[in-house]
């Protein structure tokens, strides 16, 4: 996938995008009553309704169904009560992880209570941070902007210095609801999920907002590089706090927009993309036409993978302004996705040519990338890197530059590259992801566990789960094979919620289903996603699912495809040379399987080890 298409709590939202009652509070899959109460039982399902200047009856883990209207004019009303009973934060399909429960009740009129308890023991393998003993009181937050005030779990630390303990600790609760996935619905792992994605906005919505001025509106044409940057959140709030007292403002509802998009790519949650297309919309409705908006639909699109959606946005966009940076990289990474390479090479140059900058350079070296000139890529983003001069800026580019490095195999310039991104913003996580699998290529195993763990704590996305996952069964150790089916069944607990909030996951699901799950579903989604869009990355999914399934006749000639652009991936080349072994072309295979691992020899901790026994078989051990 190319950057800039890439993946914090969902929060209640009117028809236009703006959090209910001023806040950013976080809700597990589905709004957060007022006005009436909702239960949630224990497969996740909630219903109840809502006062939002209207009324919303909602149903269904994350889903939600409208039977009323909602104030459109900027303002949300968040009168009423808020009440909530539930199975304990880890309820998955009806079963407690920890047989506690919690209870609670919130008013939106500037007070709330929670009181919950907690007890038991947990019965899994011992880890101490998964059993919850004891009793906690609920704590009560500080005030929000539109003066209520948002109840904060109970034993989820309030204020800033409990945001990341919020997320770790949600996380904690998942893994150990996963034990139980083995005999839940998948609809309740979901659920789970949902919690583990909004702990950390549950005390991000509590901050008070009073007393920080309202700060000027970014301007439409902000790059999403700098959006993705550590004050991505508090850009939101800004802007939120704006819209409410400038409601008709249509460039700020369509920064907004965008905003929304790179918050739940960066931040793994696709739950903001209905609030990313409601505030686009808006904007739309008070400026037919307008360019950001135009170009915010069309990277919304691209972040759903919904490739040929995005092109025409992107299109339309360019209508109205033809050095619109958003569109003119939305266009690229439309053509790019889509497998339309030439076309994608021809975008590149004309946004070069009308809007050269670190948006564009970075599109512009990964197109030259995926047909194998490494070096003008690395010039270019080098280019890309002295010309950045925003935290943002240097954390993105010194990150594809660190990528680059790694699919080389240059271990030691790739940790360089990281490590300054993160001296421009330590919580980076591409940055952290790409250190961690350095780290594992290295063998510093112990490191890139501890690394990994961090970054899906903050962002559970396929990628991530899955390398934890196959770091954990490289190590070995007790316990560990469960670690790593528990990260595999959150991938498809993010696919169902994925999908839910209208991104299509195929491709995420067949790569991680192939090895790691049901390989008949990795198939069927791998076919599907080919009907779509003919990339190297999709041939070669389709290639693996189809040899996953015993039909390496019908594989061989999209694992060669997958190769043919010259792209430098050393897991193509061990999926082509296991392809090639199986269908009686051991020359090939060892060429293949050799060409990986001369390239990266750490790229996978199972493709590695698959690589070097494959070689062996073939008498060429490495």
């Amino acid at each position: 996938m190319s950057p800039g298409t890439n993946e914090s709590a969902p929060t209640d939202v009117g028809d236009d995008g703006l959090p209910a009652s001023g806040g950013t509070t976080g809700a597990p899959a589905g709004p957060t009553p007022g006005a009436g109460e909702a239960t949630g039982t224990g497969t996740g399902t909630e219903t109840g309704t809502e006062a939002d200047a209207g009324t919303e009856a909602s149903t269904g883990a994350g889903t939600e169904a409208d039977t009323g209207t909602n104030a459109d004019a900027g303002t949300d009303a968040g009168t009423g009560t808020e009440a909530s009973t539930g199975a304990g934060a880890e309820a998955c399909a009806g079963t407690d992880a920890d047989a506690g429960t919690e209870t609670g009740t919130a008013t939106d009129a500037g007070t709330a209570t929670g009181v919950g308890t907690g007890t038991g023991t947990d019965a899994g393998d011992g880890d101490s941070h998964a059993a919850d003993t004891g009793t906690a009181a609920g704590d009560t937050a500080p005030a929000d902007g539109d003066g209520g005030v948002r109840a904060v779990p109970a034993g989820v630390p309030s204020g800033a210095a409990g945001v990341a303990d919020g997320r770790v600790v949600a996380v904690r609760r998942v893994a150990a609801a996963g034990r139980r996935w083995r005999a839940a619905q998948l609809t309740g792992c979901v659920v789970a999920l949902a919690v583990a994605l909004t702990a950390g906005g549950v005390v991000l919505g509590a901050r008070d907002d009073r007393t920080a001025p309202v700060a000027a509106v970014p301007g439409t044409g902000v790059s999403p590089q700098l959006l993705a940057s550590a004050d991505l959140d508090a850009g939101i709030r800004s802007l939120q706090a704006h819209l409410r007292s400038q409601p008709r403002d249509f460039g700020s509802w369509a920064t907004l927009g965008l905003a929304y998009v790179e918050q739940a790519r960066t931040k793994g949650d696709p739950s903001r993309y209905p609030q990313a297309e409601r505030a686009l919309d808006r904007s739309l409705r008070l400026r037919p036409d307008n360019d950001p908006a135009l170009a915010g639909h069309a990277a919304l699109a691209a972040a759903r993978h919904r490739f040929p959606e995005a092109l025409k946005w992107a299109d339309r966009a360019l209508a109205e302004n033809p050095y619109s940076e958003r569109a003119l990289s939305s266009r690229i990474d439309a053509l790019v996705e889509l497998g339309r390479y030439d076309e994608a090479s021809e975008a590149a140059d004309l946004a070069d040519s009308r809007r050269p900058g670190v948006p564009v350079f970075t599109r512009y070296a990964y197109v030259h990338e995926l047909r194998g000139d490494v070096k003008t890529a690395r010039r270019v983003l080098q280019q890309a890197l002295g010309t950045a001069t925003s935290r943002g800026d240097v954390a993105y580019v010194a990150t594809a530059l660190g990528q680059l490095a790694w699919n080389q195999g240059e271990y030691g310039p790739a940790l360089t590259y990281y490590d300054r991104a993160l001296a421009a913003d330590e919580a980076y996580l591409p940055a952290l992801e790409g250190r961690a699998r350095t780290q594992a290529a290295t063998g510093e195993n112990a490191k890139a566990i501890r690394g990994m763990e961090d970054v899906v704590s903050r962002s559970p996305l396929p990628q991530a789960l899955t390398l934890l996952g196959e770091l954990y069964e490289a190590r070995g150790g007790k316990g560990d094979a469960r670690r790593a089916r528990d990260q595999y069944a959150l991938v498809d607990a993010w696919t169902a919620l994925a999908r839910a909030n209208g991104v299509n996951a195929d491709l995420d699901t067949a790569l991680a289903a192939a090895d790691h799950g049901d390989r008949a579903a990795a198939l069927t989604a791998a076919r599907a996603e080919w009907s779509r869009r003919r990339t190297v990355h999709t041939a070669d999914a389709l290639a693996w699912a189809l040899h996953v399934n015993g039909r390496d006749e019908e594989a061989l000639p999209y694992a060669r495809r997958a190769t043919a652009t010259g792209y430098r991936n050393a897991a193509f080349l061990q999926h082509r040379g296991t392809i090639e072994r199986a269908t009686g072309h051991p020359g090939q295979a060892r060429s293949a399987l050799s060409r990986a691992l001369e390239l990266n020899p750490g790229f996978s901790p199972s493709g590695a080890r698959a690589a070097r026994a494959d070689l062996k078989a073939l008498g060429e051990a490495r």
